[in-house]
């Protein structure tokens, strides 16, 4: 069993690996906001440096930080997960794929692994250059210590690789690619902001997914106009809920969708 879900898992990755033009998009995304913010702020320091400060250092360290993690990681994240979640559907395969008597149940859950595989890949080269801007540009400044990289690192992955499986369970559910990347776009850049900055919401405003990735940040990068204070349990529970939630409904509409 365990080498049929290994060669079902190179099978769903080389999938992804072969979709050049989502695999450009998520490299745009995850590492060429991440370059333009240091040369920008490395050629605003060199020019003026009394205006402008020092492009690394562990200012710049959470910029790149908060860039990567809450912005444009998460959109490359959307991407891949649809990709994995509803490739085979749009691309008209899931039929040959059903004839062959696999298990529906272990081809959906073959796509969540592949997925964050290409996923990490990518937030791992952004990541690192976080870190060379970080220490490149410090100029100075303190830099993150080993802690702090660490704690970083491990919070890049969190904050991208929940927001992927989610996009494979939605993408499943909705079988669409258009309709997968509008709405969970839209959710990531409009609707979870405007949430979260309406206070008479009250702790209702905890359910939404942005937030509760924002509670584990290694440092205070805030998220795009709402900053909601919360447990750490709360944040876990939300986020073991959103995931159960999304991959439950991606399992089932992949079990019972007509071949």
């Amino acid at each position: 069993m365990s080498a049929l879900a290994l060669r079902m898992f190179d099978a769903d990755l080389l999938k992804l690996r072969k979709k050049r033009g989502t695999l450009a998009w998520v490299c745009v995304l995850a590492l060429a906001p991440v370059l333009i913010l240091y040369t920008v702020k490395a050629i605003q320091h060199s020019s003026t440096p009394l205006r402008y400060g020092p492009a690394g250092g562990t200012p710049g360290f959470a910029d790149g930080v908060r860039l990567l993690c809450l912005f444009f990681g998460p959109l490359a994240a959307v991407l891949v997960g649809v990709e994995a979640g509803c490739g085979d559907s749009s691309a008209g395969v899931f039929r040959d794929l059903v004839v062959t008597g696999r298990s529906r149940l272990a081809m959906f859950a073959s796509r969540v692994p592949a997925a964050l595989a290409v996923c990490w890949a990518a937030m791992l080269i952004g990541y690192g250059i976080v870190l060379v801007g970080a220490y490149a540009f410090a100029d100075g400044l303190p830099t993150p210590d080993g802690a702090l990289v660490l704690n970083g690192l491990a919070y890049t992955l969190l904050s991208t690789g929940v927001v992927c499986v989610v996009a494979v369970g939605f993408a499943s559910l909705t079988a669409s690619k258009p309709a997968s990347i509008t709405a969970l776009i839209g959710w990531q850049l409009v609707a979870s902001p405007l949430i979260a900055n309406i206070g008479s919401l009250g702790r209702a405003r905890d359910a939404v997914l942005s937030q509760a990735l924002v509670h584990f940040s290694p440092l205070r990068v805030g998220d795009r106009g709402g900053d909601v204070t919360m447990a750490t349990g709360t944040a876990l529970v939300v986020l073991a809920l959103w995931l159960a939630a999304f991959l439950a409904l991606g399992a089932w509409r992949t079990r019972t969708m007509d071949a």
